[in-house]
Parts: structure tokens; sequence; C-alpha cells
């Protein structure tokens, strides 16, 4: 792998927990690497695997998925849901042959700023180690075949 290597990391996270544990971190000035873009929704439970497949797909290296802790949902058990989610989508990425290492997921509350920032440190370097993700046609196959008929008509 190159040293030059910087990946591009797409986080997932959770407005009541995990989002506020990353401006937690913020705040306590705690450092994490700027690899990591932070994406907060409502619940991890409302996370559609195609919005993970479409980060990939588009130029991420790597996908973290943020959420309260199991049993901590303000949703009740939507975090729970985000778990299954995740095991069936590492298992659907693996039988296409994407390294199912690339998508992590981490529960954090908002007072656990240091500990996401260690993690979101701790899987940029994961990232870097695997290098760039090499998923063949980045772009969309169906409009690359549009645009080849395009150009030959």
């Amino acid at each position: 792998m190159t040293n030059n290597f910087e990946p591009l990391i797409i986080g997932f996270t959770c407005n009541w927990c995990s989002y506020r544990a990353a401006d937690m971190a913020g705040t306590g000035r705690e450092k994490y690497p700027p690899n990591i873009r932070l994406i907060r929704m409502m619940c991890s439970g409302r996370l559609d695997p195609m919005f993970v497949m479409k980060a990939l797909s588009d130029g991420a290296d790597g996908v973290m998925i943020t959420g309260c802790h199991p049993g901590e949902c303000h949703y009740l058990e939507q975090n729970y849901k985000a778990l299954r989610r995740t095991i069936l989508l590492k298992r659907t990425l693996g039988q296409m042959g994407v390294d199912p290492e690339r998508v992590k997921l981490v529960w954090a509350s908002a007072a656990e700023g240091v500990y996401l920032a260690k993690e979101i440190g701790i899987f940029v370097e994961e990232i870097r180690e695997k290098g760039p993700l090499d998923w063949p046609s980045r772009k969309n196959p169906a409009i690359s075949i549009v645009e080849k008929e395009e150009v030959s008509v």
C-alpha cells in the first residue's frame, strides 16, 4: 500500500448518542483523524443499508455506523435493528468481494466522546492499512453502459 493513501470514511451517527459524543469530543478538544465525514441520523435503526452501499460505491473507503448502546435507544429497540442490518450487510459485501471489515458498528453514548474519537482513529488506521477500496467501476455500471451507447450512436 502507498504511504500517501488517506482513506475517506463516512460515519452515520445517531442524533441522540453518538453524534453528541462526536460533539463532546470536539468541545473536549479530543483529536481524531479528519478522514471521517459524519452524517447525523435520528437513529442508527433508520440507516438503510443502501446508504452504506451508495457511500462505498461513490468513493468511501470505509463506513462507520454508530448508535446508542443496546438497551439505551431512544426509539426502544432500533439499535438492535441496526445490529441485525449491519450483520446482513457485511455478509452481502463479503459475497460481493468487498472486505466486510470496511464497515464497522460502534456503540457510543453522548458522554463517550473520548471513546468515539479513539474508535474513529482505530478505524481510520485499519482502513489505511487495507488501502483504497478497489470496487470495480465506482460509477454506476448502468450509467456507464448508457454513456458508451450514446457515444457510439
